[in-house]
């Protein structure tokens, strides 16, 4: 969707979750020396298996102030002389309010309830894993429940906050999507 967004108006987008997925990774093994942790990601077992979905989430929730962080980094870094979209579920609203002089300048995108359900059959990096652990079927419902509970607690911060929140629930294509987004920021974009 942010992709439509850069073609239609000329905008350049900072993609939050594949800086955090590759970028970060130095970052985030000089934070856990720092803090005497191990170095090696957790193995794929212990992270969606050896937990609860609440236990997830909360220590999702937790790591997402310091990853922004990075991103803030990133960001200050960027060099273009068009305006910039940031996207990405680490762009959480009481990290971003702060820095920002309107809310107006935030949209947070979350799926209904049925569209995740028809992501997860129909799109196949949702109904699956992806990576090797015994209990495949347990770890893919942690995850599902770990990721509602992230998305829950990002609308009720947005809510709090009076950051417009838009339910994508598949009536419309990306397009349509992007449309919405498109509109809530035009005063930035026809700018």
């Amino acid at each position: 969707m942010s992709e439509l967004l850069a073609r239609d108006f000329g905008v350049t987008v900072y993609h939050y979750d594949y800086h955090d997925a590759r970028g970060h990774q130095d970052r985030r093994i000089a934070r856990r020396v720092a803090l005497g942790e191990p170095v090696a990601d957790p193995e794929p077992e212990q992270v969606w298996t050896g937990r609860s979905p609440e236990e997830m989430a909360a220590e999702t929730l937790a790591g997402f102030p310091v990853r922004f962080e990075w991103a803030l980094d990133d960001l200050r870094a960027l060099s273009t002389g068009r305006p910039a979209i940031a996207e990405g579920w680490g762009l959480r609203p009481e990290l971003v309010a702060p820095l920002i002089d309107s809310v107006r300048r935030m949209v947070v995108l979350v799926p209904t309830e049925d569209f995740r359900q028809h992501q997860i059959r129909t799109l196949r990096r949702a109904g699956a894993l992806g990576v090797p652990v015994g209990d495949p079927a347990r770890a893919q419902a942690n995850r599902i429940a770990r990721d509602r509970l992230v998305a829950e607690d990002v609308v009720r911060g947005a809510r709090r906050l009076g950051i417009r929140v838009i339910e994508v629930d598949g009536t419309r294509d990306a397009a349509g999507v992007a449309a919405l987004v498109a509109e809530h920021f035009g005063p930035w974009l026809r700018a």
